[in-house]
């Protein structure tokens, strides 16, 4: 199978995004990295390209000349999808001119810094008839798509509450420290957008509530915490939730949590059971009932269903990660753009893409407006 020429956006040096994104496209061996923009510094640029085997003549000074040039390429030697792994402000205006040129995009969350930017990218989508993928990692994870089709199925009969958190603590060793603070563009509003907590990890958690259950989120209370007045933006969060199955829930975010590493966890809750997971143990989902001992079921094994199967490529008992989520994601992608069949989930799509910016609007919102019940 010819494969699929990638450009990338962004994502130069040691930055985990950028690794992550180039690990995750080689992964199935459906994507070329064909070209692109690594770093603003056109000298970093082009040594970035070297040390990722990228061919110096599809390497551009800045993304303007990038759409210019690729656009003007024949169809079997142009670009076909790019990855936008810019800070947020950037998102819109680059994937904007990649929609408009035709090409098929891959952009990191959030999808936008606000929601009517979001509406328009959706337009853009529909009218050129693209492939648009936002990169939710996580549910990229073999178990986690095996949760959704277990829920999918009825497992856990109707889902009766939903206990989402995320906590990190790397931002507070510079939350205390107003020089160190300016070094951080997920504190800068200008480059971050209205949110850095809810923005950065928040939506990754709403994403995933809605993901798995296949509910949408309908109400929201939020009460978020900058920690200093002079700090602008969130770094701590708590948004109460209601579904549309009358269901009830909270969305826990913090980027103080101090000693935590990258705690997203999952609990849903359901008339015959419940579901726990924790990305840290990605491999483990635990099944919780009143009448049976905990189950633990793990990826790999012939009892995963078929969608959890896809994407896993490693006999049971061999650890998968972060990586493995991340090129599941990629293989979908490349399904939708070659045509073929791919499994409903199999990439996170522009319609939750936003979904989580009209989350994040309606978070600060509500923290803002005092604490009060908002409508998604």
């Amino acid at each position: 199978m010819k494969k699929i020429k990638l450009g990338i956006i962004g994502g130069g040096g040691d930055s985990l995004i950028g690794i992550l994104h180039r690990i995750a496209a080689r992964m199935w061996d459906r994507y070329e990295i064909t070209g692109g923009v690594f770093n603003p510094d056109f000298e970093l640029n082009k040594k970035y390209a070297q040390q990722f085997g990228v061919d110096l003549s599809r390497v551009y000074p800045d993304f303007d000349t990038f759409v210019a040039l690729e656009s003007q390429k024949p169809k079997d030697q142009k670009i076909e999808v790019v990855s936008v792994l810019t800070p947020n402000a950037l998102h819109f205006p680059m994937a904007k001119k990649l929609l408009e040129n035709k090409f098929h995009v891959i952009c990191e969350k959030p999808l936008t810094t606000n929601h009517k930017d979001a509406i328009e990218l959706e337009r853009l989508q529909k009218k050129n008839g693209t492939v648009f993928a936002v990169t939710y990692t996580y549910t990229g994870y073999p178990i986690v798509r095996h949760m959704k089709h277990l829920l999918s199925q009825g497992h856990l009969g109707k889902v009766q509450k939903v206990d989402i958190q995320y906590y990190q603590g790397w931002i507070n060793s510079v939350i205390h420290d107003p020089e160190k603070r300016k070094g951080v563009w997920r504190l800068n509003p200008k480059v971050a957008g209205i949110s850095s907590c809810i923005g950065d990890i928040g939506t990754h958690a709403f994403h995933m509530l809605e993901y798995l259950t296949g509910l949408e989120v309908t109400e929201l209370l939020a009460d978020l915490n900058t920690l200093y007045d002079h700090n602008p933006l969130d770094v701590d969060g708590t948004v109460l939730i209601r579904l549309n199955n009358n269901a009830k829930g909270v969305i826990r975010t913090s980027q103080i949590a101090s000693g935590e590493e990258n705690n997203l966890s999952v609990a849903i809750y359901g008339q015959k059971g419940a579901f726990k997971w924790e990305q840290e143990n990605p491999n483990l989902l635990y099944q919780l009932s009143d009448s049976e001992p905990r189950k633990v079921i793990k990826p790999g094994n012939t009892y995963c269903s078929d969608f959890a199967n896809d994407g896993t490529k490693l006999p049971a008992g061999h650890p998968e990660g972060i990586f493995d989520a991340m090129g599941n994601i990629y293989k979908g992608v490349a399904k939708a753009i070659s045509e073929q069949k791919y499994f409903d989930g199999e990439f996170p799509t522009l319609y939750q893409g936003k979904r989580g910016i009209l989350f994040i609007e309606k978070v600060v919102e509500s923290h803002k407006e005092g604490n009060i019940w908002k409508s998604l």
